[in-house]
């Protein structure tokens, strides 16, 4: 089973426009849609969908509509009840695919409400064979949340009798992304999920200097000598999306980049959370890192191609189209 775990989850709300976005002006939406949403409730609405366990772990009152979301779409969850309703966010697609997002910054949670949702979290976890930490922190939470959660969870695994201590995904940005580098070598993932830009700051934090977000995503050789800056920080693996120029995936063994034929871009909300659904799905099946790194990007490019916030399930992926290539790292 994957658990994963979103601490500030959203009702994500998909606005379709005709034409290019015009700022100051009216225009008429072509569609609205709305699904439950946040990364880690992302990932696992794309595992169920195709067919392998997940359990989603998040705050929220029983009637708020994200919970109602989930229990629509058959998404097993457990919630932390909350008074305060979670956040909408808003994301604005022009034909083409080009993407506005505006996000709410979601409720707070005080002291005792951070503690009581990690603990949901480690009950939730025993057992699992990965947890996703993912998305950004609700205000008041402390940057290395992510951090010390994964040292709570290993400590948790150590303490009991069957001794399995799952693998950790953490897929963030900003503080919340850096500070995982920070929590020593309990606290450091077994893999992390950035885009072009959370790479760089990655890499900045882990002390290499590297080219810009934009440099990154058009040069693949630049994004796995990043991206193996922070694996031999300690992190196990970086799983980096580059938008259009597929993915990077780079483990101690090994650097690859994996890149599919394009697709009619719709909605790119998702993409990055359905990619990394993605690699879950194929390492949960004993795939090699080049095979999860295909499939990664099969999701990626299928979600890309459906609107909203839709994630695809395994059989709308196409991985056999996707084109893998072994990279030097350094």
């Amino acid at each position: 089973m994957i658990v994963t775990f979103t601490a500030n989850p959203s009702l994500d709300r998909t606005v379709a426009l005709p034409g290019p976005l015009e700022r100051g002006e009216v225009q008429r939406a072509v569609s609205v849609t709305q699904e439950s949403g946040g990364k880690g409730v992302n990932v696992s609405r794309a595992l169920v969908a195709s067919g392998l366990e997940s359990l989603a772990v998040l705050p929220g009152a029983d009637s708020d509509p994200v919970l109602a979301g989930l229990r629509a779409g058959a998404v097993p969850f457990v919630s932390l009840p909350i008074d305060e309703p979670l956040r909408t966010n808003v994301a604005l697609t022009e034909p083409g695919g080009v993407t506005t997002k505006i996000n709410e910054p979601g409720p707070v949670l005080d002291d005792n409400q951070q503690e009581a949702l990690l603990k949901l979290l480690l009950e939730s976890s025993r057992g699992a064979g990965w947890v996703v930490l993912a998305g950004s922190l609700p205000p008041g939470f402390p940057p290395d949340f992510y951090a010390t959660a994964a040292r709570r969870l290993r400590s948790a695994a150590d303490g009991e009798s069957s001794g399995h201590t799952p693998l950790i995904a953490v897929d963030s940005s900003g503080q919340p992304l850096a500070a995982a580098l920070t929590g020593g070598a309990e606290g450091m993932p077994d893999l992390l999920k950035p885009n072009a830009e959370e790479l760089a700051e990655l890499a900045a934090a882990a002390g290499f200097a590297t080219a810009a977000a934009d440099e990154l995503e058009a040069d693949p050789a630049a994004a796995a000598e990043a991206a193996s800056a922070v694996v031999r920080s300690g992190v196990g693996a970086v799983l980096a999306t580059l938008g259009s120029k597929g993915a990077v995936l780079v483990t101690a063994d090994g650097a690859w980049l994996a890149t599919h034929p394009p697709v009619a871009a719709v909605s790119t909300v998702g993409a990055g959370d359905s990619a990394l659904a993605g690699y879950l799905l194929a390492h949960s099946q004993g795939a090699a890192p080049a095979d999860c790194l295909r499939q990664a990007v099969a999701h990626g490019a299928a979600a890309a191609s459906l609107p909203g916030s839709t994630v695809p399930a395994v059989h709308q992926t196409t991985p056999e189209a996707v084109t893998i290539t072994a990279l030097r790292k350094d």
